[in-house]
């Protein structure tokens, strides 16, 4: 398997340096680049594509909670673990679902717990325990067909194929049972608006999910959860708030 790609961004050179350090502990990361500051760290995960980005959360030019908001817009499958040594971030941290929160001075064994915490739900042969999904008394029908505009033109596709709707790269993606991916230029809440809300949940702000293709859901931060999905490699996000209303669409 190849090495876990990381991304480390701290204004100060010596926290730079232990992060290093800490990263270099564990067998099957590669640092691939450093950042000075908030707007660098966005030149380097869109140019470097990192699977882990450490940050802290006071940095010139845009600050680790406002780099992390435009990341998860750009790739929301990449784990951000803030480094900070202040704690009064943590609620805006995990706002945009931070995997972790490391309050400075950390100490090594408390990160590279959380390395390997990483390390696993990148795994995808890692067996994990599973929350219950609540399961649906039949499955729901989705109606119509979905007309996509994209820069080749239009596309339609049966709404009953779609499986995840995410935010990739700037744009709403969507992945059908079929194997298809679809870009188009509207936003996920427009796209959210023209699906049957007793079949498409929102489950994260990044992404939304067709309810009868959930496989199962394990634990992913602290208070967010991994949903995996029938038919499709993609993976979802949904928050500790959004799990509980899932169980009340069910009970």
């Amino acid at each position: 398997m190849d090495n876990i790609r990381v991304i480390i961004a701290d204004d100060n050179e010596d926290m730079r340096r232990i992060e290093r350090k800490m990263i270099g502990k564990v067998e099957g990361f590669e640092l691939v680049g450093e950042a000075k500051d908030g707007l660098e760290l966005l030149e380097l995960v869109e140019k470097l594509h990192p699977q882990i980005v450490f940050l802290d959360v006071e940095m010139p030019g845009k600050t680790g909670v406002e780099a992390a908001r435009i990341i998860q817009d750009m790739d929301p499958s990449i784990i951000m673990i803030f480094a900070t040594a202040h704690d009064q971030y943590m609620g805006d941290a995990f706002e945009v679902y931070a995997f972790d929160y490391l309050i400075k001075p950390f100490k090594v064994d408390r990160v590279l717990r959380t390395l390997e915490r990483a390390r696993d739900r990148l795994n995808p042969d890692k067996d994990e325990e599973a929350l219950p999904v609540p399961a649906a008394p039949a499955p729901r029908k989705a109606a119509a067909r979905l007309m996509l505009h994209h820069k080749e033109g239009v596309s339609f596709v049966n709404t009953a194929d779609i499986v995840l709707v995410q935010r990739e790269d700037r744009s709403t993606v969507i992945y059908t049972s079929g194997g298809e991916r679809y870009v188009t230029g509207d936003s996920l809440s427009e796209t959210e608006a023209r699906l049957d809300p007793a079949v498409f949940f929102r489950c994260h702000k990044s992404y939304i999910i067709n309810l009868n293709c959930i496989s199962n859901i394990t634990p992913y931060g602290r208070w967010t959860y991994v949903v995996r999905l029938k038919g499709i490699q993609q993976d979802a996000l949904i928050t500790h708030e959004k799990y509980e209303e899932l169980e009340q669409l069910f009970s």
